[in-house]
């Protein structure tokens, strides 16, 4: 849950006058591979989950790539043995014995194919259920300062990536290392001399392939890297559509787009131009191979050193000896991909959770004091937001927050609820440091109703249950009829089955509103915070929403971040923050009669309400 103010924000970063968390970037910052071999052992190491699936993949690779071999000998043989002497019965039996072998060959082939794609998914399903669960784990903070599309890549983009490279590379590997050794064991039994003719342009290969796989390396990196920076792009300008469209800057940021997806656009080319080469350059050896080897080898058989069966036979061996090179230079340019993909999975899988250390326990219900004594705390170092904040709060108290965007006022409720860690002071509850209680025990006896009221998609009892899983369909309504939001669900379709749209695009903001204030009532916490909850209703709506919250803060101690002051007459204290510190505070009568900044903020709006109407 994200706690960042709109007003704090000003296109990805800090608000205006510093008060915010750090904005999302949209740019990602590149990323290099550091270790390849160390990518590849932990890739292996969810692989090794899949160990009955394996030992199934190596037994069929491996009875795949002795079929191929049996292949070439067998025709030789049969050149040798039958055609030659035109015996027919024979070759009709090699024929037969041929085909059967060939068509064991791809029976082998799909059953491998169809077992290793099973054990590829679920090691990505794995992979992916792991970054997921790592992602709930990771602070607020890293949130605020990623791009969502950018980690909507990793956890899509990138996997797949690794996904496409196990589906083929695993196999591949190892058809290709028994294709290498089971062929020039086999051509060295044949012909030594035929055999040294096959060997001379493997070090053309060897060259060949290093070459133009260091260059694709370089170019599907830079290819991953472009594709994250798209993806984010893309979901900012999608989510951001009413305001492009507002501000009519629709062609702006297609230009943009042109310009990120041009960059991505050069980088593939480049990868795909370069590894493409690997093909033809690898056609060309293989063939200057064959013509090598014909030549040779016909010379021979003209002066009976060797039969023609023979020749084909060291032929086709030729070939299965030259393909699994070709093989493994494709191949590493798939691996070089994965691995790049891989290593910005692993980049967060590697980041500190922020319940790291913390120790699960139980935590009674709470009394509901708030002390702030002396907190000091930046986003960034050497710029601190708050600056010796210090106030208490107690039991069932209403503490409204009042002042200018940036000063700190969402900044204490990130605080308290720790999203972020004070650099300074201290914040208890109930007289207990709250960095010794655990996170999640805190924040189960906390409720938010933010002013972006999210809603998930799913139905609108589901939506109410996020409070409190285990709550009973009646409970649910009996929160839903507190928070005034019964009626509206009556005229829904399916009532409380009804589906909602992502984000919960078919209500209005003050309809997810009041579900939000559903969850919380639902939830029963002890200490309440309410961001701006009316700030973007109509005065009607407002009305409901502020019935809603009067029964929902009743009982409870009650943090209001509020920017319509005369929403807050009735708090107990108000705090008015300025410049990173509690410039004044008292009731709201109290501080009329300081005529300070409180009530010059007050006559303000006030003033510019009379005019308005």
């Amino acid at each position: 849950m994200s706690s960042q103010r709109k007003g704090e924000q000003a296109h990805g970063g800090p608000g205006v006058l510093g008060g915010g968390p750090p904005g999302r970037v949209g740019v990602v910052p590149k990323v290099r591979p550091k270790n390849s071999k160390a990518t590849i052992l932990r890739i292996w190491s969810y692989l090794n989950r899949q160990r009955t699936g394996l030992i199934m993949v190596y037994v069929f690779t491996i009875l795949n790539a002795v079929l191929a071999l049996i292949g070439p000998y067998l025709l030789g043989k049969a050149i040798d043995t039958a055609i030659l002497p035109q015996d027919y019965s024979l070759l009709v039996r090699f024929c037969l014995l041929l085909g059967g072998i060939y068509l064991l060959g791809s029976a082998v082939s799909w059953v491998q194919a169809y077992v290793m794609t099973s054990v590829s998914q679920r090691t990505v399903y794995e992979l992916r259920r792991d970054l997921f669960a790592k992602y709930q784990e990771l602070p607020v903070s890293f949130f605020d300062t990623h791009a969502n599309g950018e980690l909507m890549s990793r956890a899509t983009n990138d996997i797949d990536n690794v996904s496409n490279s196990l589906n083929q590379s695993v196999t591949q590997l190892l058809n290709s290392l028994i294709t290498l050794s089971g062929s020039l064991v086999i051509m060295l039994m044949l012909n030594v001399p035929l055999t040294g003719v096959a060997l001379v342009t493997i070090p053309l290969v060897v060259l060949a392939s290093r070459r133009i796989t260091g260059l694709s390396r370089i170019y599907f990196k830079d290819q991953q890297q472009h594709l994250g920076e798209l993806n984010g792009f893309i979901e900012e300008a999608v989510s951001g559509q009413k305001v492009i469209k507002q501000y009519r800057r629709e062609q702006a940021e297609v230009t943009r787009f042109r310009g990120i997806s041009g960059e991505l656009n050069q980088a593939s080319i480049k990868a795909q131009i370069v590894s493409g080469l690997v093909g033809p350059v690898m056609n060309l050896i293989n063939n200057l191979n064959f013509a090598l080897i014909a030549g040779i080898g016909g010379w021979m058989a003209y002066h009976e050193l060797v039969t023609v069966g023979v020749i084909v036979s060291m032929l086709n061996y030729a070939k299965q000896f030259g393909r699994p090179i070709s093989d493994l230079a494709n191949q590493y340019n798939l691996i070089q991909s994965a691995i790049a993909g891989a290593e910005r999975v692993f980049e967060v899988m590697d980041m500190s959770s922020e319940y790291s250390g913390e120790q699960p326990q139980d935590l009674e219900r709470i009394r509901g004091e708030v002390v702030f004594r002396d907190v000091v705390f930046g986003y960034k170092p050497g710029a601190p937001i708050l600056n010796g904040v210090s106030f208490t709060a107690q039991p069932g108290e209403t503490i409204a927050l009042v002042g200018p965007t940036g000063a700190g006022k969402t900044t204490i409720v990130n605080l308290l609820t720790r999203f972020y860690e004070v650099s300074g002071g201290e914040v208890l509850i109930d007289g207990r440091d709250i960095r010794e209680l655990g996170k999640n025990e805190l924040r189960r006896q906390l409720g938010m109703v933010l002013q972006d009221a999210h809603v998930f998609s799913g139905t609108i009892r589901e939506n109410i249950r996020f409070g409190r899983l285990e709550a009973t369909d009646r409970e649910v309504e009996e929160a839903a009829n507190l928070a005034n939001v019964s009626g509206f669900i009556a005229r829904m379709p399916q009532g409380y089955d009804t589906l909602l749209g992502t984000d919960g695009t078919t209500l209005s903001h003050g309809q997810r509103q009041l579900l939000t204030i559903a969850r919380a009532i639902l939830a029963d916490p002890a200490i309440l915070i309410l961001d701006e909850a009316t700030s973007s209703v109509d005065t009607r709506t407002e009305m409901h929403i502020q019935q809603a919250m009067r029964t929902l803060m009743k009982g409870r101690t009650s943090f209001v971040i509020a920017h319509r002051l005369s929403t807050i007459q009735d708090a107990d204290r108000i705090l008015v923050i300025q410049g990173g510190q509690i410039a004044e505070q008292g009731s709201h009568s109290q501080l009329l009669a300081l005529q300070g900044i409180y009530a010059e903020l007050y006559n303000s709006q006030f003033k510019q309400a009379f005019e308005a109407g």
